[in-house]
């Protein structure tokens, strides 16, 4: 209902707040009191509905099925699945998380729908008596066609030497002029880099900055938290490091920790980590109603390739210090990561904060594509307060 309503305009983004906030109330009485709660949205593209709609439209048998709604619901597309991944964002809680399922194949659909039931319920009977509640429902289900994102990536995308050079110092160029473009007084910057390791991350860091004059950034490498960090809510040492506005802060690891290493490596529990999920999703929503923009990138690259570099790094004396035992004993978690990382773009990879996946087998094309992914972030920003401006005035 208050999707509806919000769509057709009936109520605004502050009722609309105040139904979520409603929601999630009583969907933590529910599990408070032994509940357990179970929640799935069906997603199709709009081209996908609007056939499926004609399908039914043109079966006698079944076209009493399309209601009214239905019609206006693809007319409204856009605006439903932008106030429903509001919606999704706000309620997915570790309590009671959302499960997004494809839609289109009626078997897939199903049988992912029942191994999370059967999951989630087997899960609740092996909790000890007086422990259901605010446990998780179900742990997150494993695709059952197996396919992730990250195996979806061109592992052979590269630039050749001269093509690098030519587009890295345009890029480069690109970046020096947005940040001292008068625009950016409005806003702050942050980038969050991760990735595997001897992914390329601080090589991509390097050519980010050296586009910069110094005072116009910060990075920050991100470690274990300190005893003193520990005693604070998680997201607090992150806060702290958030730039004024008109600068930039580059994050050599970040937050996300939480539902990577910190889940892998069991520092913390299964319901702190997938609570994290909401916890990150409502502090980057934050950052951007607080005119922030936030560019998030995974740099992606293969085991193999991977192997090679730490074997370089090991015959390198100078750089002997990138790789350590942890680099090793991860390298055997590499499944158990693959897996998180999916996790964590699925469920936090959202309108207001997207993530940038980079095929980073190639150094030369994960750094263009990093710095044009910025450019295009801060251009966009740009164009969006242009437009707020301009309605303003004609108010």
């Amino acid at each position: 209902q208050m999707l509806q309503s919000r769509v057709q305009g009936e109520i605004k983004d502050a009722r609309l707040d105040q139904a979520i906030a409603g929601a999630e109330r009583l969907e933590k009485m529910f599990c408070d009191e032994g509940a357990l709660i179970f929640k799935f949205w069906f997603h199709l593209s709009k081209k996908q509905m609007k056939a499926r709609l004609k399908a039914l439209a043109d079966d006698p048998l079944h076209s009493w099925r399309i209601s009214p709604l239905d019609w206006q619901q693809s007319k409204t597309y856009d605006k439903f699945v932008h106030f429903g991944e509001r919606i999704l964002r706000r309620t997915s809680r570790d309590y009671a998380p959302w499960y997004v399922i494809e839609g289109v194949d009626s078997n897939y659909r199903s049988l992912t729908v029942g191994k999370i039931l059967l999951e989630g319920l087997q899960n609740a009977l092996r909790q000890p008596k007086g422990k259901v509640s605010g446990m998780n429902p179900a742990p997150l289900p494993v695709a059952v066609d197996q396919v992730s994102l990250l195996n979806s990536l061109d592992m052979t995308l590269s630039l050749e030497k001269d093509d690098y050079e030519e587009q890295l110092i345009t890029e480069q160029a690109r970046l020096s002029g947005l940040m001292r473009d008068k625009r950016m007084r409005k806003h702050a910057l942050i980038t969050v880099f991760e990735g595997n390791d001897a992914a390329g991350k601080g090589g991509a860091i390097r050519r980010v900055a050296a586009a910069l004059d110094p005072r116009q950034y910060h990075i920050i490498p991100i470690a274990a938290p300190t005893e003193d960090e520990r005693a604070q809510p998680y997201l607090w040492r992150f806060w702290r490091q958030i730039p004024a506005r008109g600068m930039f802060s580059v994050f050599d690891r970040s937050w996300y920790g939480r539902v990577l290493v910190e889940r892998i490596e069991g520092f913390c529990t299964p319901a702190d980590w997938m609570r994290a999920y909401g916890e990150i999703n409502d502090f980057e929503e934050q950052l951007r109603d607080a005119g922030v923009i936030v560019v998030k990138f995974w740099l992606a690259i293969d085991k193999d390739t991977q192997l090679e570099r730490f074997q370089a790094r090991e015959a390198i004396p100078f750089k002997r210090f990138k790789i350590t035992e942890d680099d090793w004993r991860n390298r055997e978690k590499w499944d158990e990561y693959r897996a998180a990382v999916g996790d964590m773009v699925d469920r936090t990879s959202t309108e207001v904060s997207p993530w940038t996946l980079v095929e980073a087998n190639d150094k030369r094309w994960a750094r263009v594509k990093v710095l044009r992914t910025i450019n295009l972030a801060l251009e966009e920003a740009f164009a969006q307060s242009d437009k707020h401006d301009q309605k303003g005035k004609k108010k």
